[in-house]
């Protein structure tokens, strides 16, 4: 299974954690400017690139793109429309189970507005 990630979570150590999950990591290796697109590369790797150095080449083929892309149109809209549109910019509660408990609270809230402005299945 694919599992994309943002350049706050490249680490060899994650890496790692990724592909003993048996998942197929394509993480950002840095912060890229909006539409910024790596160059496609074709051939075969050397076999001493690092671990940065494979990510890297990884997320320049197509495919790795193709799947990357996907970031944008799934998980990050609904972050940008919670923190933006509804300002949620800080919790207003502590603890971990608080905090869950709230966030779940604005998830719930976020949805359903969805919903409503869809015409949802009601």
């Amino acid at each position: 299974m694919a599992i994309t990630a943002d350049a706050g979570y490249f680490s060899e150590t994650n890496l790692m954690l990724f592909e003993d999950a048996l998942l197929n990591p394509f993480v950002a290796t840095k912060r890229m400017k909006h539409g910024e697109v790596l160059p496609p590369l074709r051939g075969r790797p050397p076999n001493d690139m690092t671990p940065k150095e494979r990510m890297i080449r990884k997320l320049s083929t197509k495919r790795g793109q193709e799947i990357y892309s996907k970031r944008k149109s799934t998980v990050e809209p609904v972050f940008g429309q919670i923190k933006q549109a509804r300002g949620l910019r800080q919790f207003s509660l502590r603890g971990y189970q608080n905090v869950s408990a709230e966030w779940q609270i604005w998830c719930l809230s976020h949805n359903l507005l969805k919903l409503y402005r869809n015409g949802g299945p009601f």
